[in-house]
């Protein structure tokens, strides 16, 4: 499933028939629409990476095909997945922003003898599909398992929870509630959104109505996440002492300039912030800034996509650039390397990475710009949900 090219012309004039192999890398996401922003972050984090390692593996050039699914669509998902597999000859298929894209397309993956990496999509099923799925993002379990802890500890006995209904949204529903009724609180409601909610204002009122002392939240990072932020602060939610709490989601870098002095404070748990203070990160985002053009339009996915190529490279490595998805993810079980992020693993059994989760506060720093500042780590964390989803 490789086409061949000439090798440089030196390797030619030494008399050598030199030849190496293109691998193609098929990268399905949303590259327009309303959350073109993270399919934006895909594209920077794969150029960084290949900006600061090469878009070559031994002899093997690499060459990414992108394709536009731009929101949650499963059926265009597999559509797309299909042709990349049949008519681009793609060895690997990677990306997915939405979880129901991710899992359309995991029954192919074996016919077509190709694994899929995972940059964003966060339900912790998806990994149980198909044995040849490895993911380099996150789970919301694995994100909004702290985040209950940090409601107790700060007061906070009696929650609602408020999350999109899809598959992430009902994890994240899961793990707080889990979590939450661990260290002793209450869960009063649990509301669950349409994905295409984006009036609020109901919403809050029944938050109000609830007499909760905190509200638990979960949208997908986007259009939706802003707009619910400013429900929050503008239906006098903050103002009249409600706390809410969340994963990182809704305080992606992006967003922080548009909401402003209201985001002041607000603390969520997430596996990276763009601050995070390592010499990986620092030249990654060089790396990312240069690769996006606007850095204030860098955000997490953009982490997701840079560690999913250093997975992919790894596994062609291991392949020698033969087509083998069972040896190609076989290689990559187990293995640790220092992200951006801090030190991650690919759990050998989950195939899911293990990884620090950060307790982070939305700071304004003497530059004026808004950022996440991280203030505790939990540290290793797996994820709580894949015994619930098996």
């Amino acid at each position: 499933m490789k086409r061949f090219v000439l090798a440089a012309i030196a390797a030619v004039a030494l008399g050598g028939a030199a030849y190496a192999d293109t691998i193609k890398v098929g990268v399905i996401g949303p590259f327009s629409g309303p959350f073109a922003l993270q399919g934006k972050n895909f594209k920077a984090g794969i150029d960084a990476y290949m900006a600061l390692n090469g878009k070559k593996v031994g002899n093997d050039d690499i060459e990414v095909i992108y394709r536009d699914v731009p929101q949650a669509d499963p059926a265009q998902s597999k559509a797309l997945a299909q042709e990349l597999v049949v008519k681009e000859k793609v060895q690997y298929l990677a990306g997915f922003y939405f979880t129901p894209d991710a899992m359309a397309v995991t029954p192919i993956l074996k016919q077509a003898n190709v694994p899929m990496v995972i940059f964003n999509a966060a339900t912790s099923a998806i990994v149980t599909k198909s044995p040849l799925v490895v993911r380099t993002s996150f789970t919301t379990w694995q994100t909004s398992t702290p985040i209950a802890k940090v409601a107790y500890d700060a007061g906070v006995k009696k929650v609602i929870s408020v999350v999109s209904d899809y598959g992430p949204g009902v994890d994240a529903e899961n793990a707080f509630k889990a979590g939450f009724e661990k260290q002793g609180g209450q869960v009063v409601q649990a509301i669950r959104m349409p994905l295409s909610t984006n009036d609020f204002s109901p919403i809050m009122q029944r938050i109000k109505d609830s007499g909760a002392q905190g509200v638990f939240a979960f949208l997908p990072s986007g259009p939706t996440t802003l707009g619910f932020v400013k429900a929050y602060n503008e239906n006098g939610l903050k103002a009249g002492g409600i706390k809410l709490f969340a994963p990182g989601d809704l305080t992606q870098e992006s967003d922080l300039p548009a909401l402003g002095d209201a985001a002041l404070g607000m603390q969520t748990t997430f596996h990276y912030a763009i601050s995070h203070d390592s010499a990986e990160n620092k030249a990654f985002v060089a790396a990312a800034d240069k690769a996006i053009g606007n850095p204030a339009e860098l955000t997490f996915p953009a982490v997701g996509a840079f560690d999913g190529m250093h997975v992919i490279y790894k596994m062609i490595e291991a392949t020698g650039g033969k087509q083998d998805a069972q040896k190609a993810v076989d290689a990559v079980k187990g293995l640790s390397w220092v992200s951006p992020r801090g030190p991650v693993t690919i759990d050998a059994e989950s195939r899911h990475i293990t990884q620090n989760i950060y307790l982070r506060e939305v700071t304004k720093g003497d530059d004026g710009k808004y950022y996440n500042k991280e203030i505790q780590t939990f540290e290793k964390q797996g994820d709580p949900g894949l015994a619930a989803a098996k």
